[in-house]
């Protein structure tokens, strides 16, 4: 079995209205291309800071910018209109935890993945003003405080999948890398993840992205599977034909890890299937 659960219906930026992209033709197709790649578990996983209903977990501008639709709406659509998994991205902001147990508790999702876009108020991967390498100047202070966001993630208890485990290297080259060995950093987001139960995300959006990798590294992978932690596979899709996209190298990184079962979801309760 083959499983994309981190999809996103429509892309990023202005003029993507719900209305357009929350239809059950443009369901079908990333259903087809699910199909196509042979992946069986399919499944929507929206951004917060799509939704009016994110304000009340935190404030941030960037949000308040993004934040226009309805969340119920959305879980209708997908429940009623498709036969999707019914997924969530809700970002990591610490201190605001309450405040995200309370939204996602009043939804019946399949699953919820939790990423950290954000490191205080600065972000991970936008390049604008809120660009945290404009105020890190320290490459090991960002890694660390990334990783050390990442753990506490993990350890809030709101998710079921850790997404795109190393964003932190998401610009390559571009930004200053630390000069350690990153296992370093890994270690303790791991151990999170192990102690709460939670699936680590193999993502294939990283061969999109400036960094041109797979998330996580082989070595953080290697350092979960030896670890005990269950893997979920993701294409972070935006488009239809995102799906599934740069599966043949994940594949061939799960195999060299030894990863031979993925991680299934369905309200909430987690399985594991072997890969087909």
């Amino acid at each position: 079995m083959l499983t994309d659960y981190h999809v996103h219906l429509r892309p990023d930026g202005d003029d993507t209205p719900p209305e357009r992209y929350f239809t059950a033709a443009n369901a079908e197709r990333y259903r087809e291309t699910a199909e196509e790649q042979g992946i069986s578990e399919l499944g929507v996983s929206e951004h917060i800071h799509r939704f009016t209903a994110a304000l009340d977990v935190w404030q941030h501008p960037w949000w308040r910018r993004w934040a226009t639709d309805d969340i119920d709406a959305y879980v209708g659509f997908v429940r009623e209109e498709t036969d999707l998994r019914l997924g969530f991205e809700a970002d990591f902001v610490a201190g605001r935890e309450d405040r995200l147990a309370n939204l996602l508790d009043a939804h019946d999702w399949d699953y919820v993945v939790g990423s950290v876009h954000f490191l205080g108020d600065y972000a991970v991967d936008v390049d604008d003003e809120t660009d945290v390498w404009r105020h890190e100047t320290s490459p090991e202070r960002v890694w660390k405080r990334y990783f050390e966001t990442l753990a506490a993630s993990a350890r809030s208890g709101l998710y079921d999948i850790i997404a795109h485990p190393d964003l932190v290297k998401i610009w390559g080259g571009a930004r200053p890398l630390p000069d350690v060995d990153p296992r370093r950093y890994y270690e303790p987001a791991i151990e999170a993840m192990l102690d709460a139960d939670v699936a680590i995300e193999v993502s294939t959006a990283g061969l999109r992205k400036p960094v041109g990798e797979l998330y996580p590294a082989r070595a953080m992978l290697e350092m979960a599977v030896d670890a005990g932690v269950p893997v979920a596979l993701s294409s972070d899709a935006h488009l239809p034909e995102h799906v599934g996209f740069g599966y043949d190298r994940a594949r061939k990184l799960l195999e060299a890890c030894g990863v031979t079962e993925l991680a299934v979801f369905e309200r909430r309760v987690r399985r594991l299937e072997p890969i087909g």
